[in-house]
């Protein structure tokens, strides 16, 4: 079997299987209508009785919603963990998760130190010298308690809560482990790669079940285990309108081709470099979109090729977003693109955005690969070139070549720039007194002969 040339050989001839999937999901969970400090002077005052209102009224909110996590721990048997300086919470969770048999549930719970946006009460003066409360704005470093669990549809994940007013959330989840969680239930067969899919029976239906992963399943799956571990408000405070939404903070895009020899993928990010290269191996590749970028234009647009080992990964990044290709276990090429700003696209953050952020979050995956393909494999072929630039014949007459690197070439085609706004076109002298100096020939030199088989091969060639 002869190894493929080109990139567009890899993608066309070589891929087993493509998918289509959202990987790492990292979401802002809020309140809404508690983002200001009048919203949450409104808040205390309508909610924990008269008087003056201060953040101080927040310290019986957070001791109680303390004491309802302790307690859950200690009634469920669930771990509280400190975590240490330098541990990687994922490594934790994944040794958890080796002794973990059941369906879903809690592994542990995890405590951390972060800074947070939160409010505090600063002391004012009136008009008559009499201090008095002041609800503002403030961040401080606080306690963040990490649910870490496994869900029945959507596998591993992590919802953490600030333990300080207005306890802002966060939840993160692996749109690949959602899928291998559908196919299984669905009886798919299906062979796992770290973090996708190496092989499945069905495709079709696999990049279905993909695409299902909407909004509302997204919150369903929110609001289920909101309902099931401690929550800082009460049932009262949720009924008058104190509910957790949803935006997005962070969201990979992941296209997956496997392709069916370790080899192919090699070539495909040595042919990626070897086309842009210059001089010598750079570290920094640009790749040039149908985009027009300007001085003007508010961006930074950076490209990068990291080489780790013998398998390169490419790094293209725009404003606050960026592009990640590199070829995973030796099996998948993953182009990966992600945002952390739907706003650089002109989305907002909400969730219900998602739908169109991942029909534009998968198009520049493959506005990616067009233009490495593109970039070996361009419509002006060698063939194509030579018929264009060798010499023609048209009926019974034959043209010379107009051979772009030939200096009589260059020189008529300079002249004609200085006859394109004439309107009455030009005359044979004309053109003899512009080519003749470029050329170090006299004008005189240049017969009417010479003259007309150059316009010829110009003339042969537009046909």
């Amino acid at each position: 079997m002869s190894l493929p040339r080109t990139v567009a050989d890899v993608i066309d001839s070589h891929v087993t299987l493509e998918l289509e999937s959202l990987d790492r999901v990292y979401l802002n969970v809020y309140q809404p209508k508690l983002q200001t400090p009048r919203a949450v002077f409104h808040f205390l005052r309508d909610h924990y009785g008269e008087g003056a209102v201060s953040s101080h009224k927040m310290k019986a909110i957070t001791e109680q919603f303390l004491r309802s996590i302790d307690n859950y721990a200690r009634e469920h048997q669930v771990p509280v963990i400190s975590f240490e300086k330098g541990l990687r919470k994922e490594d934790l969770a994944a040794k958890y998760l080796t002794t973990f048999s059941a369906t879903e549930g809690l592994l542990f719970i995890g405590k951390a130190q972060e800074k947070v946006r939160t409010f505090r009460t600063e002391g004012r003066r009136n008009d008559r010298g009499e201090t008095y409360p002041w609800i503002v704005a403030s961040t401080a470093m606080v306690n963040q308690y990490y649910f870490y669990a496994v869900d029945e549809d959507f596998g591993p994940f992590f919802l953490k809560y600030s333990s300080y007013f207005p306890y802002g959330a966060k939840l993160c989840f692996n749109g690949h482990e959602y899928l291998k969680r559908q196919l299984t239930k669905e009886g798919i067969g299906y062979e796992e790669l770290a973090n996708g899919i190496l092989t499945c029976d069905n495709p079709r239906r696999m990049q279905k079940l993909a695409d299902g992963l909407t909004p509302w399943r997204i919150e369903r799956f929110l609001r289920k285990w909101q309902n099931h571990i401690p929550h800082p408000f009460t049932t009262n405070q949720q009924t008058a309108g104190y509910r957790y939404e949803i935006s997005m903070c962070q969201v990979e895009f992941a296209l997956t081709q496997i392709v069916d020899r370790p080899v192919h993928g090699r070539i495909f990010f040595e042919e990626v470099l070897r086309e842009n290269l210059d001089l010598g191996r750079p570290d920094n590749l640009q790749l040039i979109f149908g985009h027009r970028v300007t001085k003007r234009t508010p961006a930074s647009f950076r490209t990068r090729v990291v080489r780790e080992g013998v398998i390169p990964s490419l790094y293209v990044d725009y404003k606050s977003n960026r592009i990640k290709q590199y070829f995973k276990e030796g099996r998948g090429l993953r182009t990966e693109l992600t945002v952390h700003n739907p706003g650089d696209f002109g989305l907002g953050r909400r969730l219900k955005n998602l739908p169109a952020l991942r029909e534009l979050g998968f198009q520049t995956n493959r506005r990616v690969l067009r233009v490495q393909t593109i970039s070996q494999d361009f419509a002006m072929s060698e063939e194509l070139f030579r018929e264009v630039t060798g010499p023609r014949r048209v009926g019974d007459q034959r043209a010379s070549a107009l051979r772009f690197g030939d200096p009589k070439v260059q020189a008529l085609l300079s002249v004609l720039v200085l006859f394109r706004l004439l309107p009455c076109g030009f005359r044979s002298r004309d053109l003899r007194e512009h080519i003749a100096p470029l050329l170090g020939d006299d004008p005189s030199q240049w017969t009417q002969g010479r003259l007309t088989y150059q316009l010829r091969r110009l003339g042969t060639a537009q046909k």
